[in-house]
């Protein structure tokens, strides 16, 4: 039966992707009701010079037209960071049921850390979290990245 922890080392995959291409290693990954992978997704910041070209918006984008709606409800989207402020609310916009991430953003996090967008009541749909879901794997592509960055 696939879990979470299968779900994620996709996401950690596509976190691998984008470390061979220069970008944050950041990797998403987009799951139907059912269990199906809609979309794999990785940041292409650098690549495309778009700064809204994260791995979570890029998921949600392709899901949405592979899937032929904007509304994602039956659907959980796995990421190995934190999402962004930015990100947060796209989960939010798109109706996603669930978001699974791995290592919490303490600079830029938008799910817990610094905001909480997917569970603000104020807000007409609120987002399920789950995190931590393999926290050292994701906080340990991360490092590798900075480190050969400096």
């Amino acid at each position: 039966m696939k879990d979470d922890k299968y779900y994620m080392k996709l996401a950690l995959a596509e976190a691998e992707i984008a470390l061979t291409l220069g970008e944050v290693p950041i990797g998403a990954v987009l799951v139907d009701a059912e269990g199906g992978v809609v979309v794999c997704a990785h940041n292409m910041r650098e690549n495309w010079q778009d700064a809204t070209a994260h791995a979570e918006i890029l998921a949600i984008r392709d899901g949405g037209k592979l899937l032929g709606r904007w509304r994602l409800s039956d659907c959980t989207l796995y990421v190995t960071l934190e999402p962004c402020p930015m990100c947060a609310g796209a989960l939010v916009m798109a109706r996603l049921r669930r978001v699974v991430y791995g290592v919490t953003d303490a600079k830029a996090g938008g799910v817990e850390s610094i905001f909480n967008i997917p569970g603000h009541r104020s807000l007409n749909h609120q987002v399920a979290v789950t995190a931590g879901i393999m926290e050292d794997e994701c906080a340990a592509i991360l490092k590798r990245f900075f480190v050969l960055r400096r």
